[in-house]
């Protein structure tokens, strides 16, 4: 959970180093605006999103029902799995936190590498139907 400027995804593992390798939860991706929500809903927004455990920390997607959507990241893609449900971890971190990131998929989306490569913060991140069809991102 350490913060890192780039990171390599690969193709039906996951990200690069992680402890979790394949399977169908390879990528933890949270949403920076849901984490401040829950943050704002507990009146603390002062906790690192790395308290989430997450891979990815977004911002400007929204990932609340997505679930069989792909997502582009950079040159990446990325299937969104199903949501990824907050755990009794969550209170260690903050009491109340397992809670507030509970409603709206605020807890995050497990996701499927399809196509890896290199990730860097302020990569290009959109989902692929949007890109294609040339609709506004964001």
């Amino acid at each position: 959970m350490d913060p890192a400027e780039s990171a390599t995804l690969k193709a039906g593992k996951g990200l690069v180093g992680n402890a979790n390798q394949g399977g169908r939860r390879q990528v933890i991706l949270l949403e920076e605006e849901a984490w401040r929500d829950a943050l704002a809903d507990l009146g603390d927004l002062g906790l690192n999103p790395a308290a989430r455990r997450a891979n990815l920390l977004l911002a400007g997607i929204r990932l609340e029902g997505t679930r069989g959507r792909i997502l582009r990241v950079g040159a990446c893609r990325l299937q969104i799995f199903t949501e990824c449900p907050p755990c009794e971890r969550m209170d260690e971190a903050r009491p109340g936190l397992k809670a507030a990131l509970r409603p709206h998929w605020r807890g995050g989306a497990c996701a499927q590498v399809l196509e890896g490569g290199e990730i860097r913060v302020g990569d290009e991140v959109a989902w692929e139907e949007e890109r294609q069809m040339g609709l506004p991102v964001g």
